[in-house]
């Protein structure tokens, strides 16, 4: 007797990032994951807070629209460095030149969440600023972390989950995982308000 495939997954990350997949799979919830096709291109003008929640809320939408009756989870993070975006590098060059812009510096870590199911109207955003102050760094220690982690898929050039941690003096945040990427308090508030029950 031929077995009826399992219904879809009824609750989407909509991101290919591998660190906020990670993040969510701690909340014990089965997920399907869905690339955004979202042009990421600041607009003129646009703060990094407004860059972030404008993008988090894209990438929800965008796949929601595929999937109307699934809950959709978009996210984005920009650093802001005095008020200028600053992107994820790419490569060793931009990011030994952010690691120096930002050296002795505070920067917030912008970073958005959103959640979307098409079929009930639900629809929320909200935004976890982190604050993070970097040491005074030389160039030989800049050189030694980038050539350890090779950072150059993470905005702001640091990965505070591993290495990135001995490059600074403080982090300020009222949601620990945001700095990684996903703000795993907002993102459970905002499911839960979409009906999902936790673990």
């Amino acid at each position: 007797m031929l077995q009826s495939p399992p219904p879809p997954c009824n609750l989407v990350l909509g991101s290919t990032s591998r660190y906020r997949r990670d993040l969510l799979g701690r909340l014990g919830l089965p997920f399907e994951v869905a690339a955004p096709a979202v042009d990421e291109t600041p607009l003129p003008e646009e703060s990094p807070h407004a860059l972030a929640l404008r993008l988090a809320l894209a990438k929800a939408r965008a796949v929601a629209a595929l999937r109307p009756e699934a809950i959709v989870i978009g996210s984005d993070q920009v650093a802001d460095l005095g008020g200028q975006p600053l992107g994820k590098p790419g490569n060793h060059e931009r990011a030994t030149a952010q690691l120096r812009r930002m050296s002795g510096q505070t920067v917030i870590f912008q970073t958005a969440v959103a959640v979307v199911c098409q079929a009930m109207g639900f629809e929320q955003v909200d935004l976890a600023p982190v604050q993070v102050r970097f040491r005074s760094l030389d160039d030989a220690e800049i050189e030694r972390y980038l050539r350890a982690e090779q950072p150059y898929d993470c905005a702001g050039s640091a990965k505070s989950e591993g290495l990135g941690i001995s490059l600074l003096d403080a982090i300020d945040s009222d949601d620990p995982t945001a700095l990684i990427g996903l703000p795993l308090i907002r993102t459970c508030r905002m499911l839960r308000a979409a009906g999902l029950v936790l673990p």
